[in-house]
Parts: structure tokens; sequence; C-alpha cells
């Protein structure tokens, strides 16, 4: 293939690959389907990348025909030097096909056949959801999981399959049409209590899958809630989400997942005495003592801790850990400007609200105390230097006699 020189327009400007799919945006640039379909839904800015002219995400990509065939004939020409011959794409489903579809899920002897087929369109390709998009299917998929949830549990019938697949197809789909699916789920409280259940049927099981596409939908749909139904979430909600978190197998985007649900909740004090009272302060920890690589899931659980910590029961429960405050401590420096706001946060929640003699003499054994010292001395920002000297304040007579202070750190202006 290196030694074939292939005909310039016949490369999409995206991928540099030869087109399978060529499709012409309104802008007149030509692109591969797939390639143009992943750009408009990733890009912060929809824009055209090659004339950089608006191009909205739901513009009209229209099918260059008269190219495909042209890439076709020179593949099949080329084929003797090894050059693959591009299959004819398959066309989008027809809105009278996806509706009979849609028709067939309120069938038992049909509904199957039905979502796999729907799982099948909505793993193909991007056309395939804006099609399904414009067809209900997203609320079919809503109302199949509401029912699916209720059945599950009562009945000898496993619909782990069927559930895993029906999230996954809404998963995408929000994706791809999110505005769509909004009022759907806005003031959806029984879709929540659905989510809910299926969680609490698979946290002893080994169903990875199911979890992994039931958190995005749950995060979602938590983020789209008002104050009302926030308030009105019970504690077996919280029980279920702090689970997941103890959860090593599940994948990073669902453990995020998991902790974005717990942010967007932690603001109703109701809320957060709920998380505190389920232990997900000690599990917050240790998900971070165990945690090496991720900086996102670092973030999420110090914006988490600081928020928790503003409680009495939530810093007791902090200070249970025997790593609590060390971890804590050790994070400062090595992330981001955005945990280290948080961490020190907690730090003076700490020694401001819980500083006994035992909390503070711990806080200059494992590190604390230097790392704050660090932080005056470090080229950061002026409220993170005064957060520092803050903390150090409230205990300068306990830690004045420690080698690594000196006496101007404790001083607004140095000497």
């Amino acid at each position: 293939m290196e030694e074939i020189e292939v005909p310039q327009y016949f490369v999409c400007p995206i991928s540099l690959q030869i087109m399978k799919d060529p499709v012409t945006a309104i802008t007149g640039i030509t692109y591969d389907r797939e390639s143009i379909e992943q750009w408009l839904l990733k890009a912060k800015e929809h824009k055209c990348p090659v004339t950089k002219q608006p191009l909205p995400r739901g513009s009209d990509l229209t099918p260059n025909h008269t190219l495909r065939r042209l890439i076709q004939a020179w593949c099949s020409e080329n084929a003797a030097l090894g050059v693959d011959r591009i299959p004819t794409p398959k066309s989008p489903p027809t809105k009278t096909l996806l509706q009979k579809l849609v028709r067939n899920l309120n069938l038992p002897h049909l509904y199957q056949s039905a979502l796999d087929r729907f799982h099948t369109l909505a793993t193909e390709n991007q056309r395939n959801l804006k099609c399904m998009a414009e067809s209900s299917v997203a609320e079919s998929m809503i109302h199949l999981l509401t029912n699916k949830s209720n059945e599950f549990g009562n009945s000898n019938t496993d619909y782990s399959l069927e559930l895993e697949q029906s999230l996954r197809i809404l998963r995408l789909l929000w994706g791809t049409s999110c505005d769509n699916i909004k009022p759907l789920l806005v003031h959806n409280i029984d879709f929540i209590k659905s989510l809910t259940r299926i969680l609490h049927l698979h946290h002893v099981d080994t169903n990875v899958n199911l979890i992994n596409e039931a958190m995005p939908v749950l995060k979602f749909t938590i983020e789209l809630a008002d104050s009302t139904l926030l308030g009105s979430l019970k504690p077996e909600f919280f029980i279920e989400i702090t689970r997941i978190l103890r959860n090593r197998s599940i994948s990073p985007q669902a453990m995020k997942s998991a902790l974005k649900i717990l942010i967007e909740t932690c603001p109703l004090g109701r809320n957060r005495m709920r998380i505190v009272e389920t232990g997900a302060v000690y599990e917050l920890v240790q998900l971070e003592l165990e945690n090496n690589t991720e900086k996102n899931i670092t973030e999420l659980i110090f914006n988490l801790l600081a928020q928790l910590c503003s409680c009495s029961d939530g810093r007791e429960q902090f200070l249970s850990h025997a790593a609590g405050i060390a971890v804590v401590s050790k994070r400062v420096q090595r992330v981001s400007p955005a945990t280290d706001d948080r961490a020190l946060h907690v730090l003076w929640l700490v020694a401001r609200y819980s500083g006994s003699n035992g909390v503070v003499l711990e806080m200059l054994r494992v590190g604390a105390v230097s790392k704050l010292c660090m932080v005056i001395q470090a080229n950061c920002e002026p409220s993170l230097k005064e957060k520092a000297r803050s903390i150090l304040r409230l205990h300068s007579n306990i830690w004045n006699d420690s080698p690594c202070i000196q006496v101007y750190l404790l001083t607004r202006h140095q000497r």
C-alpha cells in the first residue's frame, strides 16, 4: 500500500485514509461519513474542519455516490497490489421500519428481535442513531427499562441482556440527540427508581457491563433533575451509588459517573447527610488511596470530600480512615490547582472544627504541616498560600516547635 499513489481526492481530510462512504457537507467539502460524524459529535465548535465555516451538528451530509463508485473502481483495479475493495454502504433505516420495530417492542414474541435490531443499528454508525432519534426510539427504551426493571427480581427470567442493550442504545442516543431526550427525563423520578433497582439487583453478581452502561445514563438523568427531584431521592439511591465506589471492576467512566452523581446531589443538606451515612467518605479515601493513574477521578474525589467534610459526621468518618489526612496531604501540588484548593479546604475544615490534639499531631506526623509550608513557598496562586497560612495559624502554638516551620511562614507578609 505504501508504494501505491492514492488520488488525493479519495482521501478524507480528517482521517487521511481512503474514504469508504464519502459525503459532502453544506460547506462543499467531502469527508468520510464516519469521520465527519465523529468530528461533529465531539467538537466543541461546530465548524467545517477545512473551511472553518459553520457546520451545525444536524446539518445534512449528502452521499457522494459518484466519488464512491470511482473509489471502488480504483480499489478493484489495484486489488493485485493489496488494495481492499470498499463495500457499498448500507442504506439508513427507514422511518417505517423504525416505527414497526417500536411497535414490536410491545409484543412479547417480537420484542427481543426488535431490541436486537435496534442494538445493531445503534452500534453501526451515527447516521442510524440520528434516524432512531427522530422516531421516538429513546422514549421506547425508557419505557422498556422501567417495565423490565420492575419485572426483574419478581420472576425467574433473566432480563440482564435486554437491560444492558436498552441502556447502551439510550446512552448512544444521548450522545446524538440529547435535546430530544431531555424532556423525557427531566422530571422522571420513576426512571431514576428503575435504574436504582437495576443497580441493586446487580451489585452482587458479575455483570459489570450492565453497571457500566447504567451509570452514565443515571448520571445525565441526575444532571437534568431540578432541586425538587433531587430532594426526593431516597436513602436507597445513595446506598447503591456508594456500593459502586467499592467496585473495582467497573470502568473508569462508570466510576466518574458515580462521583459526578454524588457531586450533583450533595449540595442539598439532607442528601449530604445521607451520603455520609452510607460510608461514602471512608470509601472515597480508600478509592483515592488505590487510584494511581486517573487525574480526573482524583479531582472529583477531592471536590466531594470538601463538601462532605463540611459536616461533623463527614469529618469524623474522614478521620476514622487511618490514611485520611495522609492521602489528602500527599496529593497537594501533585495533581492540579483545583485539587490543591479542595485539599487545603479539607485540611482547613479538619484543623478548624475537628482539631483535637491527636489530629493536630497526626497532621504533623504524616507531613501535612510540611506540605502547607511548601505551598507557602511555592509558585502558586496567592489564595492558596493564604489558605495554607490560615491553617498553620490555627495550631501554631503546637506546630511552632516543628523544625519545618519558620516564624515568617505564619505571618501575612514575609520579613
